[in-house]
């Protein structure tokens, strides 16, 4: 299928109300944007990697259920768009960012609750070098950095959009496919085993969050 051919696809699957919202969408400005402003999905009621349609229903999104959706809205408007997985040490969480380029350089959207690991704006000149922007902020609590390996941009073109853009089912297929798709070490292991620690600045500004986790509890106040 085409570019073209998968555009028309991808758009006919649409309702009218979802073709008005992805074309006032027209920018990834303003699909970062939009992606903000939508609280972070805690998933309360277990694991979820929701369709765009189902994210626009529940109006909750993590990182992997933003960055399809982000990726649909590029598409939409007739330009590329790739997941890209930055995967890190077992104790930390994976992190799945949406690419595109502009006028030949690469950049990022991003969904996440915290301070770092947010949008990127178009000024790498390749995916590597804009995975590697995020290797000094990611960092487990105690401040040991975990980013082990990114992917290579990953195009959800190579699937039929009604299988993943409008789906009632979790896509954990699609995430199980980026997870197996040819990852790239950011450095030799040495030189991983060899990083400084997350200074205690830092990771008090990763203490930052937009949106609370209901899961937690509140502190008692002090009277």
């Amino acid at each position: 299928m085409t570019s073209r051919h998968y555009r028309t696809a991808l758009r006919m699957l649409l309702t009218p109300a979802e073709r008005r919202l992805f074309a006032r969408l027209d920018t990834p400005q303003k699909i970062q944007v939009f992606l903000d402003r939508l609280p972070a999905n805690f998933e309360p009621d277990g694991d979820t990697v929701m369709s765009p349609r189902r994210l626009l229903k529940q109006r909750v999104a993590h990182c992997a259920e933003a960055a399809v959706f982000a990726a649909a809205v590029l598409m939409f408007h007739g330009k590329r768009a790739w997941l890209l997985d930055l995967r890190s040490l077992p104790r930390d969480q994976d992190h799945i960012v949406t690419l595109f380029r502009e006028r030949g350089l690469w950049g990022a959207l991003s969904k996440t609750n915290h301070a770092i690991l947010r949008w990127r704006d178009p000024i790498y000149r390749s995916p590597r070098e804009l995975a590697m922007s995020y290797a000094h902020e990611y960092c487990l609590p105690g401040g040991k950095k975990s980013l082990l390996e990114f992917s290579r941009p990953f195009p959800l073109t190579r699937y039929p959009p009604k299988r993943w853009l409008i789906a009632d089912e979790d896509l954990d297929w699609l995430m199980e496919a980026l997870d197996d798709s040819p990852h790239v070490p950011v450095a030799p292991p040495r030189a991983l085993r060899k990083r400084r620690r997350t200074a205690k600045i830092e990771l008090r500004a990763q203490e930052v969050v937009e949106w609370p986790d209901p899961r937690k509890p509140k502190r008692m106040r002090k009277t």
